[in-house]
């Protein structure tokens, strides 16, 4: 039976190497990441939330509810998966698991949700996260929504920052996807990352 999952698409970087602004706002092929990111994620799921932190008047046009860090300081990561989890909480109780995927991953995997789930049942492990090139992406990854208290303990009480440290705390199951034609978790952080994607989505087409 296919567990019901809430996508959590994490758009709330300062995209300093990009030169500020909204990294998943960049369009490739015509489209913006985040609509690539969208098209790809959406049928795997029951529901889709973003994460960002600013104006949520921007993203308006995807139709998709925007939740913000809850946790202050620009938190990263860990502070947006949280937010999604809290989200699911209050807004989605029929929902116990979240998959996050950064919002500027434009080839994210067609098949991203079922293969975490099932490394996550065979393995019997609380989270799973992805990975390619023998490099795991740990902000790629399936998250319960029971652990949103204990998650925001560790952000507010102990100060965390690093997700690997969080996932260490869990049984964590891995799964890696080929990178041949292109590594699925291909992230744009530059403008020569821009470019290189283009030219990857244009090759897909």
């Amino acid at each position: 039976m296919r567990e019901p999952t809430l996508g959590l698409l994490l758009a709330g970087g300062l995209a300093r190497r990009m030169g500020g602004g909204d990294k998943p706002l960049k369009a490739i092929a015509g489209r913006t990441l985040l609509d690539h990111v969208i098209e790809r994620l959406s049928p795997q799921c029951a529901g889709l939330v973003l994460n960002a932190n600013g104006d949520p008047a921007r993203f308006a046009n995807t139709g998709l509810p925007v939740v913000a860090d809850s946790v202050g300081d620009f938190a990263g990561p860990l502070a947006g998966i949280l937010a999604g989890l809290e989200y699911a909480a209050a807004a989605r109780p029929d929902i116990a698991w979240v998959v996050s995927v950064a919002a500027d991953t434009p080839f994210v995997p067609r098949d991203l949700v079922a293969r975490l789930q099932a490394a996550r049942i065979a393995a019997g492990a609380r989270l799973a996260v992805a990975a390619s090139g023998g490099y795991s992406h740990p902000v790629i990854g399936l998250w319960p929504v029971a652990l949103a208290p204990a998650l925001r303990q560790a952000l507010v009480d102990e100060d965390m920052r690093k997700i690997d440290r969080w996932t260490a705390r869990y049984p964590l199951a891995t799964v890696e996807w080929a990178t041949d034609p292109v590594d699925p978790f291909f992230n744009a952080n530059t403008p020569e990352d821009l470019s290189a994607a283009e030219a990857i989505a244009q090759a897909m087409r």
